[in-house]
């Protein structure tokens, strides 16, 4: 009984982490470059389960065609111990593109992140909102330095009321290139992009090197969030069964173990 609480246990706890995710999923589902994270789950490590003191004779059920286990207790089967959230997986499926018309709104259509300068080191973002500061750089929101293909920070003239971005990045102000987008990709794909909060990403190998990303820019477009809100709130509704499930083994193991210590007990 007390394997039963854990295990059911285990399954409250599993679901209220993907509780949180799918919170968070809904949350910024109007976040500009958001990516959805999933919950993976895993089972904790079967435990096999055999017959104890069978006396049985060599003839019995666990012989089949000249096979028999012998002195060996028959396998009854195996018993499973819980479930555990194993990771959060950040789904990088492309978001919509949505047109905006602002000259400072950039959109990544396929492979790619923008390069950003932060107090803690270069990161990659798939948000395209920027400004341009008192010091005529291009900057996020948070006033962070977007950079070029180089590393460095991008400067537009400050006499140039418009300028043009091509596909490939280059920005051109009256016809002049004056810089180029840092659009970059890593050996290793998305899946050395680790989240860092403010949509930002970080990449811990040292040896994943950013190199030039085969993705192209829209200019005057955001990438909208990926989530689909729907799909969300049917993932929620399930979710909030299976923890209710697992709720009610909880309880129902609780009141076997409170017969067994206040009753069973008390008449042996």
């Amino acid at each position: 009984m007390w394997r039963g609480l854990y295990t059911a246990a285990t399954g409250m706890i599993t679901e209220t982490k993907r509780t949180d995710t799918i919170a968070n999923n809904l949350a910024n589902a109007n976040t500009t470059g958001f990516k959805r994270d999933d919950a993976v789950t895993s089972d904790f490590e079967p435990m096999l389960i055999r017959r104890i003191n069978d006396q049985s004779g060599p003839k019995d059920v666990t012989e089949f065609k000249g096979f028999s286990l012998g002195r060996k207790a028959p396998v009854v089967g195996e018993l499973g111990l819980g479930s555990q959230v194993a990771a959060i997986a950040t789904d990088h499926a492309q978001g919509s593109l949505q047109t905006t018309g602002n000259q400072l709104d950039f959109a990544v259509q396929g492979e790619g992140y923008f390069r950003i300068a932060t107090p803690r080191g270069e990161r990659y973002t798939r948000d395209g909102n920027f400004y341009r500061d008192s010091r005529s750089r291009l900057v996020t929101v948070n006033g962070n330095d977007v950079l070029d293909d180089r590393g460095r920070p991008i400067t537009i003239p400050e006499e140039t009321a418009n300028f043009l971005v091509s596909p490939e990045g280059t920005i051109s102000a009256n016809g002049v290139q004056v810089a180029r987008l840092g659009l970059v990709s890593f050996p290793g794909g998305d899946a050395v992009m680790a989240k860092e909060g403010s949509s930002l990403y970080r990449v811990d190998d040292p040896a994943q090197r950013p190199r030039q990303a085969t993705g192209s820019v829209q200019q005057g477009a955001l990438e909208r969030s990926n989530t689909e809100v729907v799909s969300e709130m049917v993932n929620l509704i399930a979710n909030y069964r299976a923890y209710e499930a697992s709720s009610k083994a909880v309880t129902t193991q609780d009141s076997m173990l409170d017969k067994s210590v206040n009753e069973v007990g008390r008449n042996s």
